[in-house]
């Protein structure tokens, strides 16, 4: 019998808690394919905590992979605050989230670990809030962000409310793989915990708080502005409703209309089978309310609200607008309203991933910003973030993005938070509008003034084990052989697995092409694909879109 077929039998006999795994254990049975993919390894743990799809077996989300990894967690943490640890948790609107957040709770808490837990599901960045304000010596984040809905996991923070690092992920996981699954892990029963006050209710004060200081954000000073401007916000059945509603109302944004369908949790994400506001299907039903209410604006933000999206009314229909173009909007339009009202800090600087759009570089030298390049993930913003507050030059930190639609102006969180994103955008927004000025001509004017700068991102799935040799192998042959893409030279050439200018190793690839182009390449830290960020700048988007339809052709037929 081979190991994955033992460790199957094993699990059939202890996984009983759970009626939906004993259901789901028998189904499989005879289904050895099923069996690999659900055994052939451990739920992977890295930078961005545990993510997989629901379901029996070790390489899937389920109470007892969740309950190992918080034990690895609290053994991590005690070694590091023996005295007085604590855990900050939060939860989304996912299938589980809020048993999975009890059972991790349980295990912090069984182990001498104070928990501090949102009594209802609340955003990624009111999580990283808490760590900060409360102290803690960790958080978790109960989410799968944007993944389908098939899919949950939990997103881990150091004491400073940022992401964790690679060496404190491979800490954990070093943690973690000394457990056994079944019998070292330590768990009580979660309302007995409560009553002893082992597990803490934050209070609905810390909440009101993280709300006011999103507020301070504002840059509008006594500006005059439009703030009649009719919005349409979804929530996309996560949890932004409650924060971005509230921020906007107390803000004096009255004339708000939420997506009906859209506005409940719903951890199947019944109408947006994949709840990330980059994708246009997500965000039809919110431009469908647009149109039928003649609106300004629609505003998305993605189950965990660390994520906003929006579409602006252009001619008679509404139009997306892509993370790169928000994030430069708002960038530009934070240079020049600090700048306007004296607020602008001495050697001021912004943080771009360096999957992130160019065009920030030339806004910033106009405005003498300077930019920070930091590998994909916020995690990495935010630690820059840290760096400063460190030296006590946070102030100089003025605003940081990454085109996948995340976005943080301020360092009172670390990491990107859409309530601040929803409440700039519609502060923006009412600015220019009063002014006459749409989204879509202010961008218009600023490519004409820095150039017209096109991204473009293609993802390729690669499912279960063969999948994940099969994209690692395609990440070393473009490593160690690809020196050409179509008829394009590939001039210079970056790897950021050998470390780069003092960034973490990441197995991520730059490739600079004889024509100005640029490829970025990686696997994704959460899902089973290859990501490809395309970077095209030319005299205008007719000779850009044709020449990514070039090399996006040429780059599928070597994936071949």
């Amino acid at each position: 019998m081979s190991d994955i077929r033992k460790e199957y039998e094993r699990w059939v006999i202890l996984a009983k808690e759970d009626p939906d795994l004993v259901k789901e254990l028998k189904d499989i049975e005879n289904d050895e394919k099923k069996i690999e993919d659900a055994f052939y390894r451990n739920l992977e743990f890295g930078t961005g905590g545990l993510r997989g799809v629901i379901g029996a077996g070790t390489n899937r989300m389920n109470i007892y992979m969740v309950r190992k990894a918080s034990q690895g967690l609290a053994n991590y943490v005690l070694k590091r605050y023996p005295n007085n640890p604590s855990i900050a948790v939060s939860f989304d609107s996912r299938i589980k989230s809020t048993l999975f957040a009890h059972i991790a709770s349980e295990v912090f808490a069984e182990n001498g670990i104070k928990v501090h837990i949102y009594k209802e599901l609340m955003p990624t960045p009111c999580l990283s809030y808490a760590v900060r304000e409360l102290k803690c010596s960790a958080g978790i984040m109960v989410t799968a962000s944007h993944n389908p809905s098939k899919y949950n996991g939990y997103k881990v923070y150091g004491s400073d409310g940022c992401q964790i690092t690679t060496q404190a992920a491979s800490d954990i996981l070093e943690e973690i793989n000394a457990l056994d699954v079944f019998n070292d892990v330590k768990h009580g029963d979660y309302n007995a915990l409560l009553n002893e006050g082992m597990i803490n209710i934050i209070s609905d004060n810390l909440y009101t708080k993280f709300i006011n200081r999103v507020k301070e954000e504002t840059l509008l000073e006594d500006e005059p502005i439009d703030k009649s401007v009719k919005i349409i916000y979804s929530p996309l059945h996560g949890t932004g409703l409650k924060p971005v509603t509230r921020i906007l109302k107390e803000s004096g944004f009255n004339n708000v209309i939420v997506v009906k369908e859209q506005e409940e949790p719903d951890g199947n994400f019944t109408t947006c089978p994949y709840p990330n506001p980059e994708i246009k299907e997500a965000m039809q039903e919110g431009i469908r309310y647009a149109r039928e209410n003649n609106a300004d604006i629609l505003i998305a933000t993605d189950p965990d609200a660390d994520r906003v999206g929006i579409a602006v009314k252009d001619g008679e229909d509404y139009r997306l607008l892509t993370g790169n173009q928000v994030g430069v909007l708002l960038f530009d339009y934070i240079c020049n309203l600090r700048i306007k009202h004296n607020k602008m800090p001495k050697n001021p600087i912004a943080i771009k991933t360096i999957v992130t759009t160019d065009m920030v570089k030339k806004v910033a030298e106009k405005h003498g910003v300077q930019i920070i390049e930091v590998l994909t993930g916020f995690k990495f913003i935010g630690e820059q973030i840290g760096l400063l507050e460190a030296k006590n030059e946070e102030e100089r930190y003025i605003f940081g993005f990454e085109e996948s639609y995340g976005y943080l102006s301020g360092g009172y969180v670390r990491d990107k938070d859409a309530v601040d994103g929803a409440f700039l955008i519609a502060e923006m927004f009412a600015y220019y509008k009063h002014q006459g000025v749409s989204l879509v001509s202010k961008l218009s004017e600023l490519y004409k003034e820095y150039g017209y700068f096109s991204n473009y991102l293609d993802s390729f799935e690669f499912e279960g084990s063969e999948g994940f040799k099969k994209m690692n192998a395609l990440m070393e042959n473009f490593r160690n052989s690809i020196r050409a893409i179509g008829n394009n030279k590939v001039v210079n050439f970056i790897d950021y697995s050998k470390g780069v200018n003092g960034l973490p190793k990441s197995n991520v690839l730059k490739l600079f092409l004889d024509n100005g182009s640029s490829l970025v390449i990686r696997p994704s830290g959460t899902e089973p694909k290859l990501k490809i960020y395309i970077s095209i700048c030319g005299d205008n988007f007719e000779y850009n879109d044709s020449e990514y339809q070039k090399l996006i052709s040429n780059v599928k037929e070597l994936l071949k």
